[in-house]
């Protein structure tokens, strides 16, 4: 009887410490080979009629480099500074990728402040001020953290959490 209860009380502890490891963890965001969801980009103007509207779609025959941020988590603010950079340092890349910055941001005046602070320009830098409640976070999967996607000319995700470094060599590749 001894026996079966030490064999008991391994199989539970086998059980409990297992039951921690998430064998089908699902994959957080899109995957490369995916279409990447459109969605409705506008810019914060306080006026409503004289905001401008456009949809991630419009940018088909371009490679488009989207990424998605917050001012509150760091690491993907630096991601967001380095990109905007390396784009607007090379001017061949310019040509080339149409830079989509998505802020998820709740409100529209702290969005502005750390696009000036950081020195972000370029027509293509967007908040969406429903945060983690938005139907973009929520198309694209985001859950936790944020990360960025490159896409081709039809709107596949090519490259996913790309660096600077990895986009400068993703492009030589593909236009040499």
């Amino acid at each position: 009887m001894r026996y079966y209860v030490n064999w008991f009380f391994v199989v539970i502890l086998i059980s409990s410490l297992t039951s921690f490891i998430e064998k089908d963890r699902p994959v957080e965001g899109l995957s490369i080979g995916e279409y990447a969801p459109d969605f409705v980009m506008s810019d914060d103007a306080s006026d409503v009629a004289d905001s401008v509207h456009s949809r991630l779609s419009a940018l088909h025959g371009n490679y488009v480099l989207v990424n998605f941020w917050a001012s509150y988590d760091a690491a993907s603010r630096m991601r967001n500074i380095e990109l905007n950079r390396a784009l607007l340092d090379d001017e061949n890349a310019q040509h080339r990728v149409k830079f989509v910055s998505v802020s998820f941001d709740d409100y529209a005046s702290i969005f502005r402040e750390t696009v000036r602070k950081d020195g972000i320009v370029g027509a293509g830098c967007f908040v969406e001020t429903e945060g983690v409640k938005s139907s973009i976070f929520k198309d694209y999967n985001l859950k936790k953290g944020f990360t960025n996607y490159l896409l081709d000319e039809n709107g596949m995700i090519i490259a996913k959490n790309i660096s600077v470094a990895e986009l400068s060599s993703y492009l030589n590749e593909r236009h040499s």
